[in-house]
């Protein structure tokens, strides 16, 4: 089975030229964003990138490292080559109605791809959907949407229906992975208020929930209804301006029969800074009882096996916690630096338990495979794997030159010391043609969560061209 995903740093491709415009928008909070309440006439952005198709050839390398806990087989790639084409587009069909698309194109080869196979073309079926305006200030959309949720750059626990929904990652930037997933078929409603605005979403289960896919099994054309909407989903929430740069959002987010409750503010200190937080809470077993769970119920480990780590049925209240702040400086660089909590992950002693179980079954695969498959699932979730963690970010416009964007980001494990780190660079050649480079690295010690995968760094080229 192929564990690829699970080293998303590692996986490395520059963010796509359809989020490059409006990225900044995605990561400052909504106290700058937009102050003042938007117009009458001017729906809330529910997909951002516009309207952008374009094309793009990506080659990547990647180097491995020596690990104490082996993964299961095939080995992750040493190359990998994409090309793709990207589209997103809106049509209006009447005054009051539209429809908006967002899909991507893969043809790819790597050196653990058998080829030709149905697996060397995918389609990404992201968004489709109607949107109608029956009211002013009120707008119905029907349809696949990927609904977000959140204020804060490195990790949105707000963020209810990212979980499954990123396939196959080509960067670990957060910004990017908001952007490039696929969305949950829903029933959503908006309405705008002078100074604040009300959001409901019914997403219905359409079936069951699958296995956690691997690049080997990803399907060429199905819509893959078992990630987005295996279960019945109901979201809502209220956002106010308060005056003063204090805009806080209220959610409330419903799956099956579980519940969990959620709040955004943010504070604007002057032009140039936000403070800003993010948390969700509610009762849930922890990450490792998550995982062991799922993997009996879709077959993926027997539900005859013992628990290769301590696991409990009990259910607690668990908090997710983001606090951050942004800062811009006169020459375009936009800083975020970000605490994060996840009560959920990984203790201290849970990654003692994983090494130690590891390092003492490297000959038996069916335990090792497990142990990964933990980790996988977080990853799955998109769900941080330990409980405290630091982000930092700076997006740099024109740097240097005129239309040069650096990006870059750390996040820092508290308890080990290790990191994950990216560096982005894009350069618009003209309108039509653009260059850019990523590099990326899992920086830390043998026993820890980031040293541990099993790729020590990664470098992407790519030449896009846009229609």
């Amino acid at each position: 089975m192929r564990w690829r995903a699970l080293a998303p740093a590692l996986l490395l491709l520059a963010a796509p030229a359809a989020a490059q415009e409006n990225r900044d928008l995605d990561l400052i909070p909504n106290a700058v964003q937009a102050a003042p309440p938007p117009p009458a006439e001017d729906k809330p952005q529910t997909s951002d990138g516009g309207q952008r198709i374009y094309l793009e050839n990506a080659a990547s390398l990647a180097s491995r490292r020596a690990m104490l806990v082996p993964l299961p087989p095939p080995a992750t790639p040493d190359w990998e080559e994409r090309l793709f084409l990207d589209m997103r587009k809106d049509w209006q069909l009447a005054p009051k109605l539209s429809l908006a698309y967002s899909g991507r194109l893969n043809f790819r080869a790597e050196d653990t791809l058998a080829f030709p196979s149905h697996e060397n073309v995918r389609h990404d079926f992201r968004e489709l959907y109607a949107s109608w305006e029956p009211a002013e200030r009120v707008w119905l959309d029907v349809g696949r949407i990927n609904l977000k949720s959140g204020v804060a750059a490195g990790l949105n626990p707000t963020d209810f229906f990212k979980t499954r929904a990123v396939v196959e990652p080509l960067s670990a930037d957060p910004a990017v992975l908001r952007e490039d997933r696929l969305g949950a078929f829903m029933l959503r409603g908006q309405r705008l208020f002078e100074g604040g605005a009300l959001t409901a979403a019914v997403a219905p289960k359409l079936d069951d929930p699958g296995p956690i896919y691997t690049n080997l099994n990803l399907p060429t054309l199905r819509p893959m209804f078992d990630r987005t909407n295996s279960h019945d989903r109901v979201l809502l929430k209220a956002s106010a301006d308060l005056g003063a740069d204090v805009n806080p959002e209220l959610l409330y987010y419903r799956e099956g029969s579980a519940s969990r409750f959620g709040a955004n503010l943010t504070r604007s200190v002057g032009q140039k800074t936000v403070l800003y937080g993010e948390w969700a809470g509610g009762r849930q077993s922890s990450l490792i009882d998550q995982a062991l769970a799922y993997g009996r119920e879709t077959g993926t480990i027997p539900g005859f096996a013992p628990s290769v780590l301590p696991e409990s049925t009990h259910q607690g209240f668990q908090n997710q916690l983001a606090l951050g702040a942004s800062y811009t400086t006169e020459s375009k660089v936009t800083f975020n630096l970000e605490y994060h909590y996840s009560e959920a992950a990984f203790s201290p002693q849970d990654w003692r338990n994983w090494f130690r179980v590891g390092e003492a079954n490297t000959g038996r695969p069916p335990i090792t495979s497990a142990l990964w498959y933990i980790r996988n699932y977080a990853l799955d979730q998109q769900q941080k794997l330990s409980r405290h963690e630091t982000f930092l970010r700076a997006d740099w416009n024109d740097a240097f030159v005129p239309h040069l964007e650096i990006t870059g980001f750390v996040s820092t494990d508290l308890h080990d010391g290790s990191s994950l780190v990216q560096m982005t660079a894009d350069y618009d050649l003209s309108n039509q043609w653009s260059v850019g480079a990523l590099a990326a690295g899992a920086l830390g010690a043998k026993r820890s969560s980031n040293g541990s995968l099993p790729q020590s760094g990664s470098l992407l080229l790519k030449l896009e061209r846009f229609f």
